[in-house]
């Protein structure tokens, strides 16, 4: 399974959807056009083991607020999303909340179709209506998956349409119910006072807990020893495949740092703590069990909250928290990447300096090289140049600014992943 992170660069940026023309109220007759055809009135109903007679009205939904929810059983993000808007829908719907999801599907046969279905509490579009699934993929400009579009049951207002409600449920869950404007902004002011107030302190301790756990898993390190230092959340999985190779490069990094700010004296340090989503806890201890760094008890309530506080939505994730207890960037995966140990203490202003000593050495880089592996010439790019975020084919960690490019196929290396070789070597060497 492949789980990788795909984070907003801005947290507070909430995305609307494009508002297609006038708003209109969601009438019976409004929400027939929008879910249903000249043939049927109808949704497929959510029982655990529905046939296609079982069916609920369209009209049913007048006055609920609705999301129209595409998803696929075969893209993993789907079914990983899926397990959670599951238990924000039973929630809201527990507590009598006038809401139903739509399901949308994106899968590849009617047994595919059923079998996703088959633990969804909500209703669904008949797999085999395909202009009806056609019409609402174009008329919310779905471009990926998942998606979950929020209709209001007043829909008047253009602002106030609807929102990325993926986005919303993984960072707000319930709290982001109805989804109206006047919620999300005071969600976000929510969110603003707390981001401001936050202290290493108060993000990794509880009512129950002022400590985290050294790599004996018995021994208890007081939280309060992390003020002042340059500190790493790392959000990870030993079922998680990126998760496991991404670890050991994190931790000869995180050794190198150490050493060298021991070198270098002055009481200046980093520490990282990691916070598990293992499913068991003999997972949890063999996988803590190779790092040489701090971590939060399994299953501790703080790591649920970590994650829904820093809207995480893939792992591995590493977060990195000032020594001020301010965050400093939720992309420490992709400089780590990128610079390895160079990115440390992860500023804005370290960064800004370390992309000013890569355009330097673009300066001496050859134009045009043949790499070993690779038949066909490659061309040095930038992102002004045709370049832009990539995955190293040599290494395959995430690369951006400078890469050598094969203009025929694609094919991207670091400048750093480049061996060099003759035309004739490069292709005894595939």
């Amino acid at each position: 399974m492949k789980v990788e992170m795909n984070l907003d660069n801005d947290s507070n940026n909430l995305v609307q959807a494009p508002t297609n023309g006038n708003s209109e109220k969601l009438s019976p007759s409004t929400l027939s056009s929008l879910l249903g055809s000249k043939d049927r009135d109808y949704l497929l109903c959510s029982t655990a083991a529905a046939a296609e007679t079982d069916q609920v009205k369209i009209s049913d939904l007048e006055g609920k607020v609705i999301g129209i929810y595409f998803s696929a059983n075969w893209y993993p993000p789907c079914r990983n999303f899926n397990r959670v808007l599951i238990g924000v829908y039973e929630q809201l719907k527990s507590n009598g909340s006038n809401f139903e999801i739509v399901f949308v599907s994106s899968d590849e046969d009617l047994d595919a179709f059923n079998n996703y279905r088959e633990n969804m509490p909500w209703l669904s579009i008949p797999f085999s209506d395909l202009e009806t699934k056609k019409a609402l993929n174009r008329k919310y400009d779905v471009e990926s998956i998942p998606c979950l579009v929020i209709l209001q049951p007043d829909n008047t207002k253009d602002d106030d349409t609807y929102y990325d409600g993926v986005e919303l449920i993984y960072r707000y869950g319930v709290d982001a119910f109805p989804f109206t404007k006047e919620k999300l902004d005071e969600l976000r002011r929510e969110e603003k006072r707390k981001h401001d107030s936050q202290t290493v302190t108060n993000l990794l301790t509880n009512p129950e807990r002022d400590y985290l756990l050294d790599q004996t898993i018995t021994r208890k390190v007081p939280v309060d020893s992390l003020k002042g230092k340059t500190v790493g959340l790392y959000l990870s999985a030993q079922w998680c495949m990126p998760c496991v190779e991404f670890t050991p490069k994190l931790i000869s990094i995180y050794q190198k740092i150490k050493q060298a700010l021991q070198e270098k004296g002055g009481g200046e340090d980093f520490e990282i703590v990691f916070v598990s989503n293992d499913r068991d806890q003999s997972s949890f201890e063999s996988y803590f069990g190779t790092m040489p760094w701090l971590a939060l008890p399994f299953r501790d309530p703080t790591a649920r909250t970590l994650a829904k506080y820093f809207d995480v939505q893939w792992i591995p994730c590493l977060i990195i928290i000032g020594p001020d207890g301010k965050t400093v960037t939720k992309q420490g995966r992709n400089l780590i990447n990128l610079y390895q140990e160079n990115a440390y203490p992860f500023t804005d202003a370290k960064v800004e300096s370390l992309e000013k000593e890569m355009e330097e050495a673009a300066k001496s880089l050859p134009r045009s090289e043949y790499h070993a592996g690779h038949r066909h010439l490659l061309t040095l790019v930038s992102e002004g140049s045709g370049g832009g975020p990539f995955i190293c084919c040599d290494c395959e960690e995430q690369g951006s600014g400078w890469a050598y490019q094969c203009l025929e196929c694609g094919y991207e290396v670091h400048p750093r992943c480049i061996r060099a070789v003759t035309p004739q070597s490069s292709i005894e060497d595939r």
